[in-house]
């Protein structure tokens, strides 16, 4: 589970195993027990679990910040 980004007391990172088949690029967040899932093609949020909206809106923001570099790591461990 390769974390990617570490912003506050959020961690950013993938699945090594993401499902077979596998699901479009995404990332996922956690804060403790505060989970996001959000896609990178376009960014969305996919899911979400004990996260107020205006977390969800910084995080959307941080993941339009760093989607290219979220998307070169997706890439490179999936379709090396």
């Amino acid at each position: 589970m390769p974390t990617l980004l570490r912003e506050g007391p959020y961690r950013f990172f993938f699945y090594s195993d993401e499902g077979d088949p596998r699901e479009p690029p995404h990332v996922h967040v956690t804060a403790g027990e505060r989970l996001a899932k959000f896609w990178l093609e376009p960014v969305a949020l996919a899911s979400s679990r004990r996260l107020r909206a205006h977390e969800l809106k910084a995080l959307q923001d941080l993941v339009e910040r760093h989607q290219l570099r979220f998307l070169e790591a997706w890439h490179a461990h999936f379709d090396p």
